[in-house]
């Protein structure tokens, strides 16, 4: 039996960038919100643990190095995996995060709790895997050693995040609003984009629609393209807010009916990568 599960695209409705850290890493202030729609995960009962990939960005995809797989051992999981590629890579919605969150939900994080014949193997030594590992705080502490994004994507709810953004408190939701997420198909390195931030504090978040994207700026130098897709965003009907997405080259505008999504959807460039979704 198969079990399968959405790896939600996420999108950062805003993201301050306020220090780098002495771990390499930065203090942000973001607020989190999830499309509907994403890649797939499917799970199947398997004695080793593998993955295969197939979709539209499948290409270049390793299935030996990969953070899907990184998920399962960490949880000491037994199964064939199977990842189908919806979105673009290295696009600033989630990819690997979300792939990887996506496989912690299929399995259980409780005992007894079951969705089917998936097994684990704790340490790699076979048998049961110890119960302890499947509270909750253990958990989280294992997602978020897997990336920064990772636990925002497991809960895939609108989220404020602080500190790396693991630290997450629940939002009113957004739940039902249009979105119109494009993507010029450059991919962007968001270690690059980190690496050419001035360093400089702009200020706290407060409430997100006086929000901002921190990383906007040096996106947009590393893909001047991205400035092009969010003037056209801005120029279409009915959107009311428009932004990049987390370190880039995605970029949304959330509308106020599905229509006017549709009909911006309608007519985003052939040579641009589209999802028309709403948030969840």
């Amino acid at each position: 039996m198969n079990h399968t599960e959405t790896a939600y695209a996420k999108i950062n409705i805003a993201l301050h960038v306020r220090r780098k850290r002495s771990d390499g890493y930065h203090d942000i202030e973001t607020v989190f919100a999830f499309c509907a729609d994403g890649d797939i995960v499917t799970a199947k009962p398997a004695e080793e643990l593998t993955l295969t990939i197939d979709g539209p960005f499948a290409a270049g995809l390793a299935t030996t190095d990969n953070l899907v797989l990184d998920a399962a051992r960490a949880i000491g999981v037994t199964a064939a995996l199977h990842l189908t590629k919806n979105l673009p890579v290295a696009s600033g919605i989630g990819g690997g995060s979300a792939d990887a969150a996506a496989v912690l939900r299929l399995f259980p994080r409780h005992p007894g709790e079951s969705r089917g014949p998936l097994s684990r193997t704790g340490n790699g030594t076979g048998g049961e895997m110890d119960p302890g590992v499947r509270r909750d705080d253990d958990f989280t502490k294992i997602a978020a050693k897997l990336g920064a994004d990772v636990p925002a994507c497991v809960v895939s709810r609108t989220m404020r995040g602080s500190g790396k953004g693991d630290d997450l408190t629940r939002l009113p939701s957004l739940a039902g609003t249009p979105v119109l997420l494009v993507n010029p198909r450059v991919p962007l390195s968001t270690a690059a984009v980190f690496s050419s931030w001035d360093g400089k504090d702009r200020g706290p978040l407060g409430d997100w629609h006086d929000g901002r994207n921190d990383l906007e700026t040096p996106a947009r130098r590393l893909v001047p393209q991205i400035g092009e897709v969010l003037e056209w965003l801005a120029a279409q009907p009915g959107a009311a807010l428009v932004r990049m997405s987390g370190s880039g080259a995605t970029c949304f505008a959330l509308f106020g009916t599905m229509t006017s999504r549709d009909a911006a959807a309608a007519r985003v460039p052939a040579d641009w990568w589209h999802l028309a979704s709403v948030l969840r």
